[in-house]
């Protein structure tokens, strides 16, 4: 009996390890094949600006956003601007239908926020807030599924604080 238990054990965690190299193989497809897009920050509190090493981050696309309404899961849609920010077009709860130059970024909705597309926190090094403070966009990569990754945060000239 001792002699399965260990063999179970070794299965399963082989196929944890598995599933969770899969997951950073995924962030990585997305960091390097990802469109780029910038969406716009609304203001936020500024006693809740900054807590500590990480900014609390809002969207202009959640702004607007009735939890009533919409479905709790399901697809922001945004269109690029000729400067690159987005724009929302609509809200869907469907992958399709997506027009041409349409982005999916998915969504969780929120019932005292709008909605949520998972990237509401950007870390950073330890006194570098001050360089953060007058972002105006942070940068998303998305990819044709509708999932996001947060990259950094740009000034208003649309360039990547660093």
């Amino acid at each position: 009996m001792k002699k399965y238990k260990w063999i179970i054990i070794l299965v399963n965690l082989i196929i944890l390890l598995g599933l969770f190299n899969n997951s950073i193989l995924q962030k990585e497809e997305l960091l390097s094949n990802g469109q780029l897009i910038l969406l716009e920050l609304a203001p936020v509190d500024p006693r809740s600006l900054m807590q500590g090493d990480y900014m609390d981050l809002r969207y202009a696309i959640s702004e607007n956003s009735s939890s009533d309404s919409i479905a709790k899961r399901g697809f922001c849609v945004v269109k690029l601007e000729e400067n690159g920010v987005a724009k929302k077009v609509r809200i869907q709860e469907n992958k399709t239908p997506l027009n041409n130059n349409e982005y999916l970024i998915e969504y969780t909705s929120r019932q005292w926020r709008g909605i949520n597309i998972g990237a509401e926190s950007f870390f950073f090094q330890e006194g570098d807030a001050e360089k953060y403070e007058n972002a105006k966009y942070g940068g998303v990569r998305v990819d044709n599924q509708g999932n996001s990754l947060l990259i950094g945060l740009y000034d208003e000239y649309r360039k990547k604080i660093e």
